[in-house]
């Protein structure tokens, strides 16, 4: 090759000449672009290889069992629901239950004995939600311990007398919007569901124009044993035909400091157990009667199965407000962890200071908007005719509709009293249509949803 020999300028070039060349600049750039490729991937692979230890298989037999009780706490609202579904793993239950494997606290779900007190619907919160399970422990013997066959735990070494930090190791793996607020060790035959005496639920919404004096006597009225089948939604589908239910105690009552419509409030309801929608379905009532739209005695006709079998068709409330606050049980006897409680109240105090701002800018804006005065006469803004002699009159804007998105659907012009509108299907069509498609066995076995 003659050195020498100069490079030919791309002017001088042909045609053919400068597509063959521009060829073979494509093929070195695509080989260039290969080699890099090939060992970045070659880096990237070493580098994982090298984080990735193997990990040695967690030996279950070395520990006991204990049956324990958890009380859970969690804000719902970006939340499928509690109980795991096949459609979704965005639950809290499945959360709880990633959590309690990566902890190995559990073997596996199917082993773990587990029950759960109550099953909050999708974006529904509770602050007494309770779950009962068999978790690893430390400890060879003591109250909830249950002995490996053959006492193989006995023979571990390490600490066999401090128990496992169950509520601190879990809420370090937990999403900050769920939180274990302590444990309890229970008896072999405890049931989160089953051994639940009452269950609390507060459900917290603004006075708006409610008469609150007057939902608090029509919620009267639901105190007792009753059958609330026109004050839930039907699971007949999943066997449940009697819908008896005995509500220990009913409140509506004012909490919060504002005054006027911004008034917080709540209803609180507590019960043994309760229905599927079942306090929803009582607050939008409740909501009628306070708004005067109904009379109190509709709880009346309502609870009257005999002389009302089908439910009226009506919305329910949201379900944003709903919150499962308390659950009780006899003789558990919850055992908090300081720093992570600490932990906890720092992190909702965080949570409440992001919300409490929002709140008081959006309170600011309204105050504001209430003080401007504006024209009454609303033909002459739309027209733009203006009198100069004519003095306008104004005045401010008030209006007291700040509750009214928690009820769903859309509202009419002009109101349908309850009693008069369509009914859904009576629960004998509901099972006969279930025992159609072989999905019901009948039974009168009363089940708490």
């Amino acid at each position: 090759m003659d050195l020498t020999a100069e490079t030919p300028k791309p002017e001088d070039l042909t045609r053919d000449e400068l597509i063959a060349k521009v060829r073979q600049l494509e093929g070195i750039v695509k080989r260039l672009e290969s080699t890099n490729s090939t060992t970045e991937q070659s880096s990237t692979q070493g580098k994982k290889q090298r984080r990735q230890k193997p990990q040695r298989k967690f030996d279950f037999s070395k520990y006991n069992t204990r049956h324990v009780a958890l009380r859970v706490a969690y804000l719902g609202w970006s939340y499928d629901g509690f109980q795991s579904q096949e459609t979704t793993d965005n639950t809290i239950e499945a959360r709880l239950f990633e959590a309690l494997s990566k902890t190995r606290l559990i073997e596996a779900r199917q082993m773990s004995n587990y029950h759960r007190c109550g099953r909050t619907d999708k974006g529904v919160s509770a602050f007494g939600q309770v779950i009962s399970l068999d978790l690893r422990t430390n400890l060879v013997e003591g109250p909830g311990v249950i002995p490996r066959p053959g006492e193989s735990a006995n023979q571990r070494d390490g600490d066999k007398t401090t128990e496992i930090k169950y509520v601190y190791i879990l809420n370090k793996v937990l999403p900050a919007d769920i939180r274990v607020l302590a444990w309890a060790p229970v008896g072999p035959d405890f049931s989160a569901r089953f051994s639940c005496q009452q269950r609390t639920y507060k459900y917290f919404f603004p006075r708006g124009n409610l008469d609150i004096q007057r939902m608090h006597q029509a919620a009267q009225k639901l105190v007792g044993e009753h059958d609330f089948r026109n004050f839930c939604k039907m699971d007949v589908a999943n066997g449940v035909v009697t819908f008896i239910r005995r509500i220990i105690s009913a409140h509506v009552r004012v909490t919060g400091v504002e005054t006027g419509g911004y008034q917080m409030c709540e209803f609180q309801v507590v019960g043994n157990a309760f229905l599927w929608h079942q306090v929803r379905c009582m607050v939008a009532i409740l909501f009628l009667i306070g708004g005067g739209q109904e009379e109190p005695d509709i709880v009346d006709s309502l609870l009257d199965v005999k002389k009302h079998p089908r439910k009226p068709q009506y919305h329910m409330a949201s379900e944003l407000p709903l919150v499962l606050y308390d659950s009780t049980f006899e003789g558990v006897n919850w055992i908090y962890d300081y720093e992570t409680h600490e932990q906890t109240l720092h992190h909702l105090q965080k949570v409440w200071c992001g919300h409490v701002i929002k709140t008081n800018i959006l309170k600011s804006m309204l105050d504001s908007l209430e003080k401007v005065e504006v024209p009454k006469n609303r033909e002459k803004e739309r027209t733009g005719i203006e009198e100069e002699m004519e003095e306008e009159e104004t005045s401010c804007v008030k209006i007291v509709k700040q509750n009214e998105s928690l009820i769903e659907g859309t509202r009419t012009k002009v109101y349908r009293p309850l009693l008069e509108r369509p009914t859904c299907e009576s629960l004998e069509d509901r099972i006969e249509h279930y025992a159609k498609k072989r999905k019901l066995e009948m039974t009168e076995a009363d089940q708490s949803s």
